[in-house]
């Protein structure tokens, strides 16, 4: 895992609040860390260990074409949206930590990489079944910490190699029509109903693969002065 201490300038913007993952509109309950994501996955995950949380999602240029390396890719992403997450607090990030992640799935091709974010429609995701259908490949989740204090980003990713079956076109459909591959990386969520297709997970864990590293997360929060390794996280 690489990790990195980088400034990002945080911008004026206007504030609101939330709660432990649900918006409230009450500015006074803003926590000190705040998740800049719309995942229900990454909230459910943060929320399972007991951390306390507001959530911000942020919109950022998801566009793959300019990386070649789904570490990369996982990793400029994650601090695009904590930077957009801080820059949406505006004066508020002071004082707090902003989360931000993104996940890439990667399929060898040849000597590098076809990177797959969030197919656009059912056409591209049964394209992506396609090519994960008896491959072996990557799925990368680039976590970033942004220190609203001073704009220092603490960031690192997690990787696991996922094997899968071959997934016969009848049942490409039928996952296709089940509207479950909308908003994951890949087309496909290994915590519903994709883990039939599933045939082995090697390295990283299987948290990474639905979208969020939770260890690590916690580790980035820590070094980041988030969290006290010596008290409980809520």
């Amino acid at each position: 895992m690489a990790t990195s201490g980088r400034d990002s300038g945080a911008t004026h913007g206007r504030d609101s609040a939330a709660t432990h993952g649900r918006d409230s509109g009450a500015t006074d309950e803003l926590e000190r860390i705040v998740l800049a994501s719309a995942s229900p996955r990454r909230r459910q995950l943060l929320a399972d260990v007991g951390l306390r949380f507001s959530v911000r999602p942020a919109d950022v240029d998801e566009d793959l074409a300019a990386f070649a390396e789904p570490s990369d890719a996982a990793l400029e992403l994650a601090c695009r949206k904590a930077r957009a997450g801080a820059q949406r607090l505006g004066g508020a990030a002071s004082g707090r930590w902003i989360v931000g992640a993104d996940t890439i799935v990667a399929v060898p091709d040849g000597a590098s990489w076809r990177l797959l974010g969030k197919p656009a429609d059912s056409a591209e995701a049964n394209a992506m079944l396609e090519a994960l259908s008896r491959a072996r490949h990557q799925v990368v989740t680039g976590v970033c910490v942004l220190r609203g204090a001073d704009s220092l980003e603490f960031a690192a990713s997690e990787r696991t190699w996922v094997t899968m079956r071959a997934i016969a076109p009848a049942e490409r459909s039928a996952y296709v029509a089940s509207g479950e591959w909308r908003d994951k990386a890949g087309g496909y969520a290994i915590q519903e109903n994709a883990d039939r297709f599933v045939t082995a997970l090697e390295e990283g864990g299987f948290d990474n693969v639905v979208g969020l590293p939770v260890n690590l997360t916690l580790e980035l929060l820590r070094r980041a002065g988030a969290l006290d390794r010596s008290r409980p996280l809520t």
